[in-house]
């Protein structure tokens, strides 16, 4: 994993990986500027700010080759309705001189092919926002923000479908194969036969591989088992309902380990688990990535209760932000979640100001800061807004949130899954919150379920270890603390048990939780950090929560074009952010002191 090259995809071997590869603070900063030596060799990357080269291919055919003109772009979400809302945003952030010509084709499977169970399951359809090739900036800032785009898995599938002519604009006339005969098991198998077609396309890649990640596995070793297991080849795509359940049950606390998706589950559940009484299976909403699950909250909290302003509290993950401010009234933000920024807000609410819902991280990121949810959870009750936390770097082994909550969020890509080849988000109705009847109708009434069956299948078998995982890196990354914590070159630690909202977390923690995995810290000059940054020898790239330990310049990545803005919030542009990962603890510390070495050769 340490010796990944520039641009490939993190994991390496991994058509559909969430991260990539920047391996030198340069490579970060060039790839910010958009210089083509980086840019040129990137395969892929975070899913939201890049869209995946399975994606492009398949959008850039729909406009060229029969829907459009060589003028046109299109972007591809997996329903009309969230099409719709793109092309809504587009036309109110862009010129209206091309905004007039914006259309929706909705692109599905064509009548010839029998339904079967396979087909019902999979459910191949594509919905296209076809626009002028000038309004893709706007358009990718609404793919970006929303995370509503479809997946790198959909586009795939359905771009085999789309090639073949099986996949069609849902307006047209009925093919005229529709009329053919046979039993209806040769109809069934064409469909099945479309599927394993679209799936070769990740096996052949795979089967013509000599390396093999390290995780569980020697390296160079060649494993036809190894492949299958952990990239899901031999997945049934028919058990997709059990693994929704089994994952809905896993983050509802009613579920723990591995279960035997061919088996039907049990009915519904509730658990006590969260910190809260009843919570149901029927109180998780999964979606196609955490972004979207913020989105989609926000969404329900405006139906629900009307236009009214956010309160962004605390440094947020910059989409967040920008979800509050485009979408809706707008919001109130306090980058410093301090506690000066609540009794300013207090003072207002005290004042007559009323408030759609308040927005925030259990921890922040990067600074690992955070809010106090007792407070906030008072004001809500006293003031009437709604609460919505993010628990994704907290997680649930961790913390227990939920209490404080009206809505919980998460990023299911990050800890939950752990593999880095997969996407997805949850959102956590309170059964105790006192907006739950709303709320719960709301949800019921407008949520669609937009998560791809193959990234359902995965995303549960990553899912099956997510407790054990979670507390051998909350050990490793206490172990990398101490390490930094000694060195005379750091300047400043940012983690969750040694910072002066360390109350606020310890309010919060389960029992026999940990501190998660994630941490940030500066060096004294800048010339230490690049020096470490480039001889840290683990993974270098976008993400967190995953298996291996990842290191990223955050603040660069995240921030680049705003860094005097992120500064002015106390987030240091040249902060080295690091997800710690499920090695060995030993191996861990003397690839930090290694790094370390080489930054104190700047020094000397």
């Amino acid at each position: 994993m340490s010796n990944v090259e520039l641009g490939d995809s993190i994991p390496s071997l991994t058509p559909h990986a969430v991260s990539v590869s920047l391996p030198t603070w340069k490579d970060n900063v060039d790839y910010e500027k958009g210089e083509r030596r980086v840019i040129d060799r990137i395969t892929n990357g975070y899913p939201r700010f890049f869209i995946h080269k399975l994606i492009t291919d398949f959008a850039n055919d729909i406009p060229t080759v029969k829907y459009g003109t060589p003028n046109q772009k299109a972007m591809l979400f997996p329903s009309n309705k969230a099409a719709q809302r793109c092309c809504d945003f587009m036309s109110a952030k862009a010129d209206h001189h091309f905004t007039a010509d914006v259309r929706i084709i909705d692109l599905v499977l064509d009548k010839s092919l029998e339904s079967s169970e396979l087909a019902a399951k999979i459910s191949p359809s594509v919905s296209a926002a076809i626009f002028h090739e000038d309004l893709f900036p706007v358009a990718k800032q609404y793919w970006q923000h929303s995370g509503d785009g479809i997946s790198s898995r959909q586009a795939e599938f359905c771009h085999a479908l789309f090639s073949e002519s099986k996949l069609v604009d849902s307006r047209s006339s009925p093919s005229k194969l529709t009329q053919r005969i046979g039993p209806k098991r040769y109809q069934r198998d064409s469909v099945y036969q479309l599927y394993s077609k679209a799936k070769t396309v990740v096996s052949k890649k795979l089967e013509g591989s000599q390396q093999m990640l390290k995780d569980g596995a020697a390296e160079g070793q060649e494993s036809t088992q190894f492949l299958e297991e952990r990239f899901g080849r031999n997945l049934d795509i028919s058990f997709v309902d059990n693994a929704k359940l089994a994952i809905r049950r896993r983050i509802a606390g009613s579920l723990l380990g591995e279960v035997d998706l061919a088996v039907e589950l049990s009915s519904k559940m509730t658990s006590d688990s969260r910190g809260v009484k009843d919570l149901s299976d029927d109180d998780i909403y999964l979606y196609p990535c955490g972004m979207n699950a913020i989105f989609n909250t926000h969404r329900m909290l405006l139906e629900s209760r009307g236009q009214l302003k956010s309160i962004m509290f605390g440094f947020p993950y910059v989409d967040t932000l920008k979800i509050l401010q485009k979408f809706g009234p707008g919001c109130l933000f306090y980058g410093q979640g301090s506690s000066e920024d609540l009794d300013d807000l207090e003072a207002r609410l005290k004042y007559g100001e009323r408030y759609l819902a308040l927005f925030c991280e259990f921890p922040g990121n990067p600074l690992l800061t955070c809010p106090d949810l007792k407070r906030i959870r008072r004001l809500a009750d006293t003031y009437d807004f709604g609460v919505v936390v993010d628990e994704t770097i907290g997680n649930p082994v961790n913390v227990h949130v939920l209490p404080y909550a009206d809505v919980v969020v998460s990023s299911l890509t990050k800890i939950f899954s752990g593999d880095c080849n997969v996407m997805g988000g949850s959102a956590i109705l309170n059964p105790e919150g006192r907006y739950y009847p709303q709320l719960e109708e709301t949800f019921k009434t407008n949520y669609e379920d937009t998560y791809w069956p193959e990234d359902i299948i995965f995303m549960e078998r990553n899912s099956r270890d997510f407790i054990t995982r979670i507390r051998k890196i909350n050990d490793n990354a206490e172990a990398i603390c101490r390490i930094l914590q000694a060195h005379p070159l750091i300047k400043q630690i940012y983690y969750p048990k040694d910072n002066p909202t360390a109350q606020f977390y310890e309010d919060c923690r389960t029992p026999n939780g940990g501190y998660g995995g994630l941490l940030s810290f500066t060096f004294h000059k800048i010339e230490a950090a690049i020096a470490f940054f480039d001889a840290i020898d683990t993974a270098k790239g976008p993400s967190l929560g995953t298996n291996f330990t990842l290191v990223s310049p955050y603040v660069l990545l995240a921030h680049f074009y705003e860094l005097d803005w992120a500064a002015g919030f106390g987030v240091p542009g040249d902060l080295i952010r690091v997800s710690v990962g499920l090695e060995d603890e030993e191996d861990l510390r003397k690839r930090f002191l290694k790094a370390l070495r080489a930054a104190e050769n700047v020094e000397l």
